[in-house]
Formats: structure tokens, C-alpha cells, sequence
């Protein structure tokens, strides 16, 4: 396998301790360094990791001991940090969304062409197996061909429990751009890619209460849409039924259900790397649970990074640039299609990855290499 791929880790928010617990320690990669705006954040995670530098973050973008920056930082950031690593010759995996902006994301996977270097981006709970059992039972007939896909995320926002939420409700936030990528990735995963969208938005509070927290009960205001609903046609021909919403309590509804000519699947949450996958077919009485076919088993948030690091200079990585554009041209597109009020067509396209096949826990955490 060779010498370990180095990380370099910029933004050390409530994400960065589950990404740190999966690579710390990992055979495939070495955390080298950690940088984040708060110095005194990067200095304790340095203290707590063992090899671990306290950067600043143009240190640590111009750092020789890091490969690809694991790019943590807020949505408003994603593309300066992304720009910043890129120029300096290093491959970049963020969380989602790719930038706050679809202009922002072309410009960062024009420059990784350039430069010749890889983008990667979350999610990565994708390549768990709940959805990978899912797309699998798509492939092998289990529900004819698909005819259509409904997708809820419904929650009454995040400030119930994030001690800083404001980010959710300023540009790049939002139930869509914050939840989506969840939800549309998986579905590029089940029925392909995105040919065009109609969409509808509203903002149905102008401030939200913090409820945890150093600042419980300060009020923050909403700059974005709240809720957002649409329709989106897959190039196969299936139509999806999206809801995103930070304005309901609660929802029955399956996260997403594929219907297909013969069945119907319902597929677990997709912020989730596991959960249920049931079938029901036509004939049938009753769901049946179909146990898990593929993916990353135990999955946790990181894997997508071993993904990606595995797949340098071999493969492209699952969780990879392109999607995350096509996924982001979706949802903004969703945005643009309310404030228009007409149906968009996209310009950005992007296969479904490889399939994961099942990975045990053991494999993916020991050795950073998947069976694919």
C-alpha cells in the first residue's frame, strides 16, 4: 500500500469529531495537520492526536506534509478553502455542498482539471448499506422498471440543538442545500442522474430561537427558503417528488420510496449509512425487509474519504466532484425554478458511481481499500 495518504483537516466544527474518530489511527491515511479560524480549537485537537500540527489555515493549505485538505468548514467557505488547496497542487474532499454556489463549484472542478488534482465531496452515507441494498434490489429487477421516487426531509430546524445554527439560515443553508445532498445523491445512486426540475419555495419564518447552548434564546434571522418542494425528471424517464422542509414537526412517509412496475421499495434515511430496506411486491401482503447486499457495513462519516484515497490515480472516487456539482445544479436549480416559476433544464450531468459492494467493517476500517 505504501506510505499513508496525508490529511490535513480545516474547519474543527461539531463534524470534524467524526471524521477525526475514523481516521485517526487508519492505516491508509495520517492526519498531519489541523487548522480551524479559532486557534484554540486547533490547538487542543493537536493535543488530543498524537503527530497532529496546530496550523493556520494558509499554513496548513501550503503545508509539504498534507495531500488532500479534508475541507470542514462552513458551506459560505467550502469554495475559498477548496481554491486555496487546489492552487497549491492538493487533492480537496469537502462536506456538502460542494460551494454556496453553483458559479463557485464550476470554478473549483475547473481548477482541479487544471491543476490535475482530485475533488471529492460528501455525503458519504450513500455508500452505506442502506442505500447500496437499495440500489442493488433496483439493478436486479426487484421492482420492474421505475416509473417514480417520492423523497421527504421534514424537521422543525436545527437550532433546536446546534448551539450555533446561524449558517443554516444564510446563504448555502437552508433545508435543501443543507439536507438535499442526502437525498438527491441517493436518488442519482437509484435512478441516475437529473435531466430537469420544476420547483416551489417559501420562507414561512423571518427569525428562528437558538435553543441550546452559550446563546439560548437569542433570535437569528432567515435569509433563505424554509421550505422547498418539487419535481425532478431523471433522464431514464422517472419522476421524483421532493419535500425539504425546516418548518414541520414530524412525517410518516418513508424518506424515500422508489415504485417501480412490479414493487415498490422504501429506503432508509439517507443521512444514515444503514437502516431497513423493505420491498413490497406486487402480490404481496405485506413490506418484506431485504438484508443488506452492499455497501460499507458500519459505515461512519470518513469512509468517503478512504473512498477517495483508495481511488487516487486508479479509479474515480464514489463520492466525487462531478456528483456533487450535478447534485448542486439540482438543488439550486429547484431554487431558481420557484423564484421563476417555470421548469429549468440542467446543464450538468453525472453517472451513478460504481457500486459498493458489501464491505465488512473490519475490511474498510483496517485496511483503507473496498472490495471494488
Amino acid at each position: 500500500m505504501g506510505d499513508a495518504h496525508r490529511v490535513g483537516v480545516v474547519g474543527l466544527g461539531v463534524i470534524s469529531r467524526a471524521y477525526l474518530d475514523t481516521l485517526v489511527g487508519h492505516p491508509a491515511v495520517r492526519v498531519t495537520a489541523v487548522a480551524d479560524l479559532d486557534a484554540a480549537r486547533s490547538t487542543a485537537v493537536a493535543a488530543e492526536v498524537p503527530g497532529v500540527e496546530a496550523l493556520t489555515v494558509e499554513e496548513l493549505l501550503s503545508s509539504p506534509d498534507v495531500d488532500t485538505v479534508l475541507n470542514l468548514t462552513v458551506p459560505a467557505a467550502h469554495a475559498e478553502i477548496a481554491l486555496g488547496a487546489i492552487g497549491r497542487g492538493k487533492h480537496v474532499y469537502g462536506e456538502k455542498p460542494l460551494a454556496a454556489d453553483l458559479t463557485d463549484a464550476h470554478t473549483v472542478m475547473a481548477a482541479a482539471v487544471k491543476a490535475g488534482v482530485g475533488v471529492g465531496c460528501a455525503p458519504d452515507t450513500v455508500l452505506g448499506t442502506g442505500i447500496q441494498t437499495a440500489r442493488a434490489a433496483v439493478a436486479a429487477g426487484r421492482i420492474g422498471r421505475p416509473q417514480f421516487a417520492t423523497a421527504v426531509m421534514v424537521t422543525p430546524g436545527h437550532e433546536r440543538w446546534h448551539p450555533h445554527p446561524d449558517f443554516y439560515y444564510t446563504a448555502g443553508g437552508g433545508p435543501l442545500l443543507d439536507m438535499g445532498p442526502y437525498y438527491l445523491t441517493s436518488l442519482v445512486h437509484l435512478l441516475g442522474p437529473v435531466r430537469a426540475v420544476i420547483g416551489a419555495a417559501g420562507r414561512l419564518r423571518a427569525e428562528r430561537v437558538i435553543g441550546s447552548g452559550p446563546r439560548a434564546g437569542e433570535r437569528i434571522p432567515v435569509e433563505v427558503a424554509s421550505h422547498v418542494s418539487g419535481v425532478l425528471e431523471h433522464v431514464g424517464g422517472a419522476l421524483t417528488t421532493i419535500t425539504t422542509s425546516f418548518d414541520g414537526v414530524a412525517a410518516t412517509a418513508a424518506p424515500i420510496e422508489v415504485h417501480g412496475e412490479t414493487g415498490t421499495l422504501a429506503v432508509p434515511d439517507p443521512n444514515r449509512f444503514d437502516g431497513e430496506v423493505r420491498l413490497f411486491e406486487l402480490g404481496d401482503t405485506r413490506w418484506r425487509a431485504l438484508p443488506p447486499s452492499a455497501g460499507y457495513a458500519d459505515g461512519a462519516r470518513g469512509v468517503g474519504l478512504l473512498d477517495f484515497v483508495a481511488g487516487v490515480g486508479q479509479r474515480a472516487p464514489r463520492a466525487n466532484g462531478d456528483l456533487a456539482l450535478h447534485v448542486l445544479e439540482t438543488m439550486t436549480a429547484l431554487l431558481r425554478s420557484s423564484a421563476e416559476g417555470r421548469r429549468i433544464e440542467l446543464t450538468t450531468s453525472a453517472e451513478p458511481p460504481v457500486p459498493v459492494p458489501l464491505t465488512g467493517a473490519e475490511e474498510w476500517r483496517g485496511a483503507g481499500r473496498d472490495a471494488g
